[in-house]
């Protein structure tokens, strides 16, 4: 089995360093800052996205054609995110253009000028996005659950913003934002490749060393988990089939109980064909196509959801039948043989997901980032092998308590 096993050193200015060596021919690079949508307040919904997208049209030494091109050319790829808690840049490339892609990726963090005219042409382009996700319900039911969820709270935020909001955001909001959070305390940089470390030391020192230092920022507005309050909301936004998301509140980022917590959801309506509310809703019953168990955890809150496609006519039926299972895994817990096989089924996802090195590159920075380690495989596997039934019942008892379950129904009428 493969092992992650990095090395973790620091630039001369405090920013941390993850890289995973690996005897590949493409290399994956990225710096991850704590920077998401959550920073925001309401007036400037959008801007971590918004920031996401401008980065990128100019420096004091490039132009736009310049950032877009230069790795481009070489065969290489440039990118971004934006979530709710982080912001990442990132990049792939052969290995022989390392110092391209360090080069590329440093300018463009520390010295953005955000042109105004490019700041115009972007909030079209970003409009047009907005306009893709409204007309998809099955996206967007997720983000106005958690605004739901979170009401009037950063949290709940759209991460693309509005139109309204992306109307109001300015040239100094984007640069205030880069220089409060694009900080060396508040970024990691995360490197899968095969180099010689003394050659990446040099190349990173040269292009990040100068990133600046920073007592303020990284600051938000916490969640208090007790104001939560639970809805039923029925919309009439479908177009073709009803959307039906169920979900409520589930343990934070750092919470012991988070790998049965992601075990369970696993187990509910993971990517495997035979997730228990798949076997149970499509192959017996017929009454939808996707069928899906997610979790997000954040610093001080976290939230599970449940979602189906159906037909009008199954949303009650549907409804009714994940209620029962919920309702059943908070009554009996699982099955020993259940158990054993949902923690055989997760070890395997998380191998499968970790084979890839740009996954492994986000999950070393993201674990770097956010929780100052960075478990192995082999820690992984213990943690969930030590997940019991005892521990699995409490946890579904607790979340699963239907007078805290919160739904959201797209409806055709």
């Amino acid at each position: 089995m493969f092992e992650i096993d990095p090395q973790i050193f620091t630039l001369s200015n405090g920013l941390r360093v993850v890289y995973q060596r690996r005897d590949v021919f493409v290399a994956h690079m990225a710096i991850m800052f704590k920077a998401g949508s959550r920073y925001e307040d309401e007036r400037t919904e959008g801007l971590a996205h918004f920031v996401e997208h401008t980065i990128f049209k100019g420096t004091t030494s490039r132009d736009s054609i310049a950032i877009l091109t230069e790795l481009d050319s070489v065969g290489g790829e440039l990118n971004a995110y934006t979530n709710k808690e982080e912001l990442c840049i990132h990049a792939s490339f052969r290995k022989v253009h390392l110092s391209i892609a360090a080069g590329l990726l440093g300018d463009i963090v520390q010295n953005p000028t955000f042109p105004q005219k490019e700041l115009k042409k972007e909030k079209e382009v970003i409009k047009d996005e907005i306009n893709s996700y409204l007309d998809s319900p099955s996206e967007r039911i997720f983000d106005d659950f958690e605004g739901l969820l979170y009401k009037d709270h950063p949290l709940g935020y759209n991460i693309l913003g509005t139109k309204k909001s992306l109307d109001g955001l300015t040239r100094e909001d984007t640069l205030n934002f880069v220089q409060e959070l694009f900080t060396s305390e508040n970024a990691v940089i995360s490197v899968v490749g095969n180099f010689e470390e003394t050659e990446l030391k040099s190349l990173l020192e040269l292009n990040f060393g100068q990133m600046v230092t920073s007592d303020t920022g990284n600051e938000f507005t916490g969640y208090d988990n007790k104001k939560n309050e639970r809805f039923v909301v029925t919309e009439p936004n479908a177009n073709y089939q009803a959307h039906v998301l169920l979900g409520g509140l589930a343990p934070v980022k750092t919470a012991s109980d988070r790998r049965a917590m992601t075990l369970l959801m696993n187990y509910l309506g993971g990517p495997a064909m035979n997730a228990r509310l798949v076997m149970l809703i499509r192959e017996k019953h017929g009454y939808a196509y996707n069928i899906e168990a997610n979790y997000t955890p954040y610093h001080e809150t976290g939230f599970w959801t449940i979602y189906a496609g159906t037909d009008e006519k199954y949303i009650d039926k549907t409804s009714e039948l994940i209620l029962g299972e919920l309702e059943d895994l908070a009554t009996n817990g699982m099955s020993a043989e259940d158990l054993t096989q949902a923690k055989e089924q997760l070890k395997g996802h998380v191998a499968l997901s970790l084979d890839s090195n740009q996954e492994l590159m986000f999950y070393a920075a993201k674990n770097l980032l956010f929780h100052d380690r960075i478990d192995g495989i082999g820690m992984i596997y213990k943690q969930i092998d030590s997940i019991n039934a005892k521990e699995i019942k409490s946890l579904a008892k607790e979340i699963f308590d239907q007078t805290k379950i919160s739904s959201l129904i797209y409806s055709l009428r």
